[in-house]
């Protein structure tokens, strides 16, 4: 699929440059478009999106979250929503393309906005409050306390760390807050 995509960009005018991490990094004109390419991709490949792939997502929301306006900027979009219309995109892009997690869907310091974003699309999707928690137990307390999230990213490091290091208990691989149906 990685190959794949990488003519499927460039028949679409978009090069194949390689960004940050191994990925591609076409210069696109919304935060959706990634996917309609992932798609074909994964089609142009021989698999089915939502069978055989699905998609997580990182968009590190708090970098376009303006804290004096308690908005997020999607500059490249030229909108600003509210959380509650962060939210609603979210939950639109969930209904459109396979996307079973999303990694700081929402600021780190938007509470209100991690326990509404886990009401409304908590049960459909994987919530990783990764800024939100930052491995700091008393944001972690706070956040089961308001239902926020729904999964922790544990640093790969600290699998090797005890409980007596970390205050945290020793936990395996597969153990999250997750209640993902």
């Amino acid at each position: 699929v990685y190959h794949t995509l990488k003519g499927v960009l460039h028949e679409a005018g978009l090069g194949g440059g390689v960004g940050d991490e191994g990925g591609f990094a076409p210069d696109l004109k919304t935060n959706a478009e990634p996917f309609v390419y992932l798609m074909e991709a994964v089609e142009a490949a021989g698999f089915t999106p939502g069978k055989d792939f699905m998609f997580a997502m990182d968009p590190a929301t708090s970098e376009c979250f303006n804290k004096e306006t308690g908005l997020y900027e999607l500059k490249g979009e030229g909108r600003t929503l509210s959380s509650d219309e962060m939210i609603d995109y979210w939950s639109e892009l969930i209904g459109r393309f396979p996307i079973i997690s999303i990694e700081d869907g929402l600021a780190e310091e938007d509470w209100d906005g991690w326990t509404n974003l886990t009401r409304v699309i908590g049960n459909k999707v994987q919530l990783v409050g990764d800024d939100l928690f930052v491995t700091n137990k008393s944001r972690l307390e706070k956040g089961i306390k308001l239902g926020a999230a729904n999964a922790i990213r544990r640093p790969a490091a600290s699998s090797a760390a005890s409980s007596s290091s970390t205050g945290f208990p020793r936990i395996s691989e597969s153990t999250f807050l997750n209640n993902v149906s």
